[in-house]
């Protein structure tokens, strides 16, 4: 299965914009790939406090997203801002080359900055089965929480994160990815925004895709602005797993 890292810089609070901006990238690789991955909230940027900006699943964004996958014929996974009985969700997406579109709402608001006085956490993971892999998709900052990241007996084999990490704190985006592969024996791949936010937040991307050893298979350059494919395949996953099965080993656990 061939995957896309779109990793690019997010205009401020403008959804046309940045729309145009992400068709324009589809077009690019139509043929080419069988998953689109986007930044978190890519049509607005990290806006926590501008709930004007949220939308319903009937609204544009989601409806574009389904035209988008039908016409380009690929699968695109990302977030943007949802509302849903008067609560507002950091919503992550996957919508399949058919139109149908899962969703779950990102559990981990990211409290230092004022994401959760607006935001309402998500109960659920998303997962998705696709192209032969079972695939797993979480928004930012809930990769610092293994727990909920956590691959139960392979549940899944690809495991997204769609982010708005910033520059700032970059070692612990690329540290926490590669442990996230490694524990999960799992590919794992980050995509992160590039650029500098509404409230002058500097982000530099370090988007990735890595192997179920934590190898990297794709990366970027510093506020590299463009979009890289991969194909990862599914039977060295299954043999590796095989030969080092250690989720028998694993701890079982509850989450609350």
């Amino acid at each position: 299965m061939k995957v896309s890292l779109i990793q690019t810089d997010i205009i401020w609070a403008d959804k046309k914009a940045n729309l145009t901006k992400i068709e324009i990238e589809l077009a690019g690789i139509t043929g080419k790939t069988d998953i689109a991955v986007l930044p978190e909230m890519f049509t607005t940027g990290f806006c926590t406090d501008r709930l004007e900006l949220a939308e319903t699943m009937e609204d544009e964004t989601v409806q574009t997203l389904i035209s988008w996958a039908k016409h380009y014929q690929l699968a695109i996974v990302g977030s943007f801002i949802a509302r849903e009985n008067d609560k507002i969700f950091n919503r992550a997406f996957f919508v399949k080359p058919d139109g149908e579109i899962h969703t779950a709402d990102k559990r981990h608001l990211f409290s230092v900055g004022g994401e959760d006085k607006f935001f309402s956490p998500g109960d659920k993971r998303l997962m998705v089965n696709y192209g032969g892999f079972n695939i797993c998709v979480l928004v930012c900052y809930d990769v610092r929480f293994p727990v909920w990241s956590r691959n139960v007996d392979n549940g899944y084999d690809l495991l997204i994160y769609a982010a708005s990490f910033p520059h700032a704190r970059m070692d612990a985006w690329d540290t926490l990815l590669k442990a996230r592969a490694i524990e999960n024996q799992a590919y794992v791949c980050g995509v992160n925004r590039i650029g500098v936010d509404g409230n002058n937040v500097a982000y530099s991307g370090h988007s990735v895709l890595r192997d179920f050893k934590g190898g990297e298979i794709c990366g970027f350059d510093e506020n590299e602005e463009n979009v890289k494919t991969v194909e990862i395949l599914k039977d060295p996953l299954v043999k590796f797993r095989d030969k080092y099965a250690f989720r028998k080993d694993a701890d079982t656990f509850e989450i609350k």
